[in-house]
This record gives structure tokens, sequence and C-alpha cells, in this order.
């Protein structure tokens, strides 16, 4: 087995048709030198690891759209791309209830080594993505894709999906307006979360370059197969 572990992948589209997707939590995969990070396998089935169904969901959609992606290959608990490298919830040592024995504790060096090794080659690609979309003359909307869980310690969230803004709410407005039109959906408008989240992705690479931004959230339960990604598609 090959022990080369690339940390993105980027999905091919048309850099000029002015929006770019964003998956950082696609996948619940570890480098093989981790190995499960002390947890049984089964926790890597649970949100704690990746986010459900939105791989999937970014790819039939960047492919609808014959736009570009860029995903993550890494779990979160290794290192979650969506926080600024000062956040100190970049590694979770405890995550739902969870102990991850495999980062905690840490040590500063090994928490540079993941940033290194995972966090920031993901990041270039996506700056680099974003760069060469720029270079035919659109400046594109940056999309990112999340899913969240039907319930938080006990209680039921109503939301079908959301969409989280920071300042620039172009993309968001459009959006909720859009899917608040179905009777049937109930959408959030920056909640379940803020998507106000100093150095996180999208700050990072739309807030401080002035790009139309937004990121949506779907309930998981909603996209946890095929047949409910296509709902969203």
């Amino acid at each position: 087995m090959s022990n080369v572990f690339s940390s993105f992948e980027i999905i091919d589209g048309d850099p000029s048709c002015g929006i770019v997707f964003l998956c950082d939590h696609a996948r619940n995969s570890l480098p093989e030198q981790y190995g499960t990070l002390g947890l049984p396998e089964g926790e890597f089935k649970r949100h704690i690891a990746y986010d459900i169904g939105a791989e999937a969901l970014t790819l039939g959609l960047a492919q609808k759209l014959g736009a570009p992606a860029v995903h993550s290959c890494f779990s979160r608990l290794l290192i979650d791309p969506n926080r600024g490298m000062d956040d100190p919830t970049i590694v979770m040592g405890l995550s739902d209830g969870t102990v991850v024995p495999g980062n905690h504790p840490i040590s500063g060096e090994e928490i540079q080594n993941r940033i290194d090794s995972y966090y920031a080659p993901y990041h270039d690609a996506v700056a680099d993505l974003i760069d060469r979309c720029q270079s035919t003359g659109t400046n594109p909307m940056i999309f990112s894709i999340h899913s969240f869980t039907p319930s938080w310690r006990g209680v039921h969230r109503k939301w079908h999906a959301a969409m989280l803004w920071d300042v620039d709410r172009r993309l968001s407005e459009f959006m909720v307006d859009g899917l608040g039109r179905d009777s049937d959906l109930i959408i959030g408008d920056n909640e379940p979360y803020d998507g106000a989240l100093r150095n996180d992705t999208l700050y990072r690479h739309a807030t401080q370059r002035g790009l139309a931004q937004g990121l949506l959230e779907v309930r998981q339960d909603l996209i946890s197969d095929d047949a409910g990604v296509n709902e969203w598609i």
C-alpha cells in the first residue's frame, strides 16, 4: 500500500464560470502513520471526523455547474482546516464528548508539523485555484459546503439547511431567499452557527480578497445517502 497521502483533491471545472466550491471537512481519512489517533474505528463515522454528506454534495454541485472545487482529504480530527492557525481548536483533544488520545496531549511541534504537512498544502491549493480563476478576468464567488448534526446535546435542530456569512451577504441573501421559497424548508440565516469566524477558510480566501462568499450547511440526515444528496443538487 502506498504511503503517499494527499491533503487535498482538486475537481476540474471552468475557471471562468464565476464560482469555486470548497469542502473543508470532506473526508474522515488519516495518514497511515497516525493510525486511528487511538480512537475506535466507529468514531470515524461520526460528525467529529468529517461533515457527513458534504463531499458528495460538493462534487454534485460542482459537476452540475461545471465549476472547479477543492476538498480536503484528511479528517478534521487530524487538524481542522476551517480554523485559523492561532485557534486553540485547530487540533481537538476533546470533541463532542470524545477524548482523542492522539491529540491529548499534543506538542506545539506536532501541531506545526500537521500545519506544514496537511493544513498549509490544502490552503495553498485553494489560493492557487482562486488565482487561476482570477487570471481569466473573473472574480469567483467562493461557496463552501458543510453539514451539521440533526441534534446537539439532546436538542433537535429544526433547520434543514443554513447559510452562514460574515460581512459579505451577497451570496447568502440570494440563497436564503431562494431556498426559503420552498415552504417545506426551514433555512437558517447565520444559525445554528455564526459565520463570523476570523481566519477561517472563507475569511482567509474570500473576505481578504473582497470576493462574494457563502457557507452552506445542510443537516446531515438529509444528505447521508445518494438519494438525499440528489435532492439538494
